[in-house]
């Protein structure tokens, strides 16, 4: 049996390897995936921090971990009590044929956090313009989640298209800032 495919979309993903560095010894416990228990880079044991990818649900990003060890440093070196990284403002793509981008909540973790009754989603399709001088067919999809208790302020963006890391990256400073739906 075979099958012919035009995209195959394949993922390894990574797994921490902190079993062999018998962290319970100094008081570090271990997630059910391996991955580290933290609060804010802290550990269970408070005077040994994690952070980047062995950190229990932080994303898997080499952003993400440098710009949680640059926070980290100015916070132990520099007594900084505010440097934190949000981990809800992490923009990402995934680069497919059709890019996809997103920042912030899922409609999922959206009424999760604020409850069903309290968030907004508002879907979009559209043909880009660079789509159109050559007639393609293809129409792209782009999605806003509100919070109506915090004045419709987007708490998240997904966006399925060309360029997707661009159009999110252009978004993420606003989101970051704090942009609601009146402001598109």
């Amino acid at each position: 049996h075979t099958e012919v495919f035009e995209t195959v979309v394949f993922a390894i993903g990574r797994e921490p390897v902190t079993k062999e560095l018998n962290l319970e010894a100094a008081g570090v416990k271990l997630a059910p995936d391996n991955k580290i228990w933290t609060w804010n880079e802290r550990t269970t044991a408070g005077h040994v921090y994690a952070v980047g990818d062995c950190s229990h649900k932080t994303p898997e990003l080499t952003p993400v971990a440098i710009k949680q060890g640059l926070t980290l440093a100015k916070r132990i070196y520099l007594h900084s009590k505010d440097d934190l990284v949000n981990l809800d403002h992490v923009p990402t793509t995934v680069f497919t044929p059709l890019e996809y981008g997103s920042i912030g909540f899922s409609e999922e973790r959206a009424i999760e956090a604020f409850g069903e009754d309290n968030i907004e989603v508002y879907h979009s399709e559209f043909t880009p313009l660079e789509y159109t001088v050559p007639h393609r067919k293809t129409r792209c999809y782009a999605k806003i989640i509100v919070n109506y208790l915090d004045k419709e302020r987007v708490i998240g963006f997904h966006y399925l298209g060309p360029n997707a890391g661009e159009v999110t990256q252009g978004y993420a400073a606003g989101f970051i800032a704090g942009l609601h739906k009146s402001d598109f």
